[in-house]
């Protein structure tokens, strides 16, 4: 079977400040890592360069792990975030609880808030 993927989510944010633009765009995958599963994918292009962030059983299971060794519910995938500015950035996040969510944050200097969304994981993690 191939892989199926499916847009879920697509946004951007302007920051007036320079005219820049931030852009997520949030896809399911029905294959994904090497257990072939189901999981979500989470692009995102800052200045023309496009980053991807898998959220799939493997990746998620360790970062799940080291935010048990925090003690924190809401862990902040540093690696897989865009985060050089206190008031410009998209950060990445992998929230635990009775459904595993992945977190998108894009703030812009021209914004008072940041813009934040969740997306429901569709896989489980085995205890």
């Amino acid at each position: 079977m191939s892989n199926i993927k499916t847009k879920i989510d697509e946004f951007e944010v302007r920051d007036l400040e320079d005219n820049g633009l931030l852009r997520i765009y949030v896809e399911h995958n029905t294959e994904m890592g090497n257990r072939g599963v189901p999981g979500i994918q989470v692009w995102y292009t800052i200045a023309g360069g496009t980053s991807i962030v898998n959220f799939e059983p493997l990746h998620v299971e360790r970062w799940a792990y080291q935010a048990h060794k925090q003690q924190t519910d809401v862990y902040l995938l540093s690696d897989y975030s865009w985060n050089v500015h206190e008031d410009t950035y998209i950060k990445n996040y992998l929230i635990i609880g009775e459904t595993l969510k992945a977190r998108v944050e894009v703030k812009v200097r021209s914004k008072a808030k940041a813009v934040v969304r969740e997306y429901d994981l569709p896989f489980h993690l085995e205890e």
